[in-house]
């Protein structure tokens, strides 16, 4: 029973039950009881509570194991569910790739036949050039062996004729031949027969003297032969007995000989048959190094025709290099006047955007003075396609439309300034024309004083506004200079009274004066 909790335990994970607190007390307190009550009775009491005691923790034991299985059994059944979706998601990731596999296979198999009928389509379209191909080959081959044929015929006909000729010449001349060699032979037999009688007596007289001579010499000879005989064989004993061993060293060397001969003769057999498969390789050598040697003329000559090919080629490449040397070299200098043009417009484009105002540092761009159905055909024009070839060139500048406006608004600002820079040269002219006639009216005699004010009629006739700054400062200039009487010197003049005359330099003070207070616009 005590092994129970411990197995409980490891099989639910769960920590085994205690005891329960009434029975451990009711225990403890029993034993206190039983030794405080005497003998038996305690005893039976000790022994029914320990019973007890043990019956229930087995009741307990049971029931914990009853609970920790219904909860293992919890657990395992949600673990199965979770492995077999687990298992389901496996299965059908395994059948999508099955099926993706069954789908690429399926195109693979399509791919394949279809590669397979082009192939055999192609190699029917091979067939069936190679038949054509054999069948011009064939008629190329007959209509060259009928020319042959005939080139034989007429060679053979033009060389039997000629033998014929031939042979008839041949036996006219060897009946010719045999006729003089008839004659000629029969003088020299007779001519020879002569000579050899003549030659027969002389030498039977000759080897009769001869034979004479020779007997004496003879006995001679024979008995210095037979000494030498005699103390030769004397002499060489022991080599003749030496000449006996060699002569059997040499019948054993013969014997060897002969077999080394047949050896020989074997070899002599392979040589020849080497040699004769030699001269048919050479022969086969000789056929394929003229096959060869064809090939390597026609591929020289082919070479030849690549090489004036290549040298065409290098030629029209070296002229077109050059071309383009001399275009880029061009283009090189126009992209560098560019370039220095582009820098010269940045450069007066910052000159101008010191001198802009505020207005047009904020505004750069006027409102457009079109009206708005105006503006929406001038932009349905614009986005229709361009026909003519200087419209289709406007249209690569279509970034510079912005610029082009505000070149548009610099440039009638530079003709309305032109024309206020007119009208303000015209109206500096009348202002110098009338201060002009006023200094001139200041500067006469009395005499002139008498007639109409000049300088008064001037101004009535003046255009100009009455308040202009420019008018009356000329005008408090020439009063302030005609009341200086310093500066006037008395002139004698041709009724002979004086009139006060401007220095020169009183004059340059008021010229200095008048262009201070009316400059001329530049």
């Amino acid at each position: 029973m005590l092994g129970t909790p411990g197995r409980s335990q490891d099989v639910g994970g769960l920590p085994p039950p205690q005891a329960p607190r009434g029975a451990g007390a009711t225990s403890t307190a029993l034993g206190t009881v039983g030794d405080t009550v005497p003998g038996g009775a305690g005893a039976d009491k000790l022994a029914k509570e320990q019973h007890s005691s043990t019956l229930n923790l087995h009741k307990l034991n049971v029931q914990w194991q009853a609970i920790l299985r219904d909860a293992k059994a919890k657990e395992l059944r949600q673990d199965v569910e979770i492995l077999s979706q687990t298992f389901a998601r496996v299965m059908d990731c395994k059948d999508s790739a099955i099926e993706s596999l069954v789908t690429d296979l399926e195109e693979a198999e399509e791919q394949h036949a279809r590669a397979l009928r082009s192939h055999l389509h192609n190699v029917d379209r091979l067939l069936q050039l190679q038949s054509c191909r054999l069948a011009c080959l064939e008629e190329g081959y007959s209509a060259q062996l009928s020319a042959l044929q005939s080139e034989f015929e007429a060679e053979r006909t033009a060389i039997l004729e000629q033998h014929k000729r031939e042979s008839c010449y041949l036996r006219d001349l060897a009946l010719t031949v045999e006729q003089n060699y008839s004659e000629s032979d029969h003088e020299a037999t007779l001519n020879f027969q002569s000579a050899r009688d003549d030659i027969k007596n002389k030498s039977l007289q000759e080897k009769q003297y001869c034979r004479l001579q020779l007997n004496g010499k003879t006995a001679e000879l024979w008995e210095q032969f037979r000494q030498a005989m005699q103390s030769f064989t004397e002499a060489t004993e022991h080599q003749k007995i030496a000449f006996e061993v060699l002569k059997e060293k040499d019948q054993k060397s013969s014997r060897e000989i002969e077999m080394q001969e047949k050896k020989l003769q074997k070899l002599q057999d392979l040589v020849a048959a080497t040699k004769g498969q030699i001269v048919a390789h050479l022969r086969e050598n000789e056929e394929q190094n003229e096959h060869l040697r064809m090939e390597k003329e026609r591929a020289l000559r082919q070479l030849q025709e690549l090489k004036g090919k290549l040298n065409q080629a290098r030629a029209k490449a070296h002229s077109n290099l050059a071309r383009l040397t001399v275009q880029s070299s061009a283009a090189l200098s126009t992209l560098q006047q560019v370039v220095e043009k582009g820098q010269r417009i940045l450069r007066l484009a910052e000159m101008c955007r010191k001198l802009e105002t505020e207005e047009e540092k904020v505004l750069p761009f006027y409102p457009s003075s079109l009206a708005e159905g105006e503006q929406q055909d001038a932009q349905r024009v614009f986005e229709e396609t361009p026909t003519e070839p200087l419209a289709q060139a406007m249209r690569d500048y279509v970034g510079l439309e912005r610029f082009w406006q505000r070149f548009n608004k610099v440039k009638l600002e530079e003709k309305a300034l032109e024309q206020e820079r007119a009208t303000l040269r015209q109206r500096n002219r009348q202002l110098r024309a009338l201060l002009r006639q006023y200094m001139e009216g200041i500067s006469i005699s009395q005499g002139v004083l008498v007639e109409p004010n000049p300088p008064l009629g001037a101004q009535n006739k003046s255009c100009g506004p009455r308040d202009s700054p420019c008018a009356h400062g000329d005008l408090a200039q020439g009063h302030q200079g005609a009341t200086r009487p310093n500066s006037l010197d008395p002139v004698p003049t041709s009724s002979g009274r004086e009139s006060p005359v401007t220095s020169p330099a009183q004059r340059g003070a008021w010229g200095h004066h008048r262009d201070r207070d009316c400059p001329e616009v530049p």
